[in-house]
């Protein structure tokens, strides 16, 4: 579960960057921009969604700080 999240983050940068690219490239003119940005958004909702279903499911455990270490 761990690399599927790696992978989606690494998905979410490389359509930040290709809009980047796009929007200095294109300087925009064209709809590129738009769709990189819309993949981006659609990675990012879709990761989410994974990691509620990993929760819910028991693929991914709340490790967080205890409440007795906080003070």
């Amino acid at each position: 579960m761990k690399w599927v999240i790696v992978v989606a983050f690494i998905l979410i940068i490389g359509s930040l960057m290709s809009a980047m690219v796009f929007l200095i490239r294109d300087r925009g003119r064209t709809r590129n921009v738009v769709r990189a940005l819309a993949l981006r958004v659609g990675f990012s909702i879709a990761l989410f969604l994974l990691i509620l279903l990993g929760h819910q499911l028991g693929w991914i455990e709340a490790g967080g700080v205890p409440v007795g270490r906080l003070r």
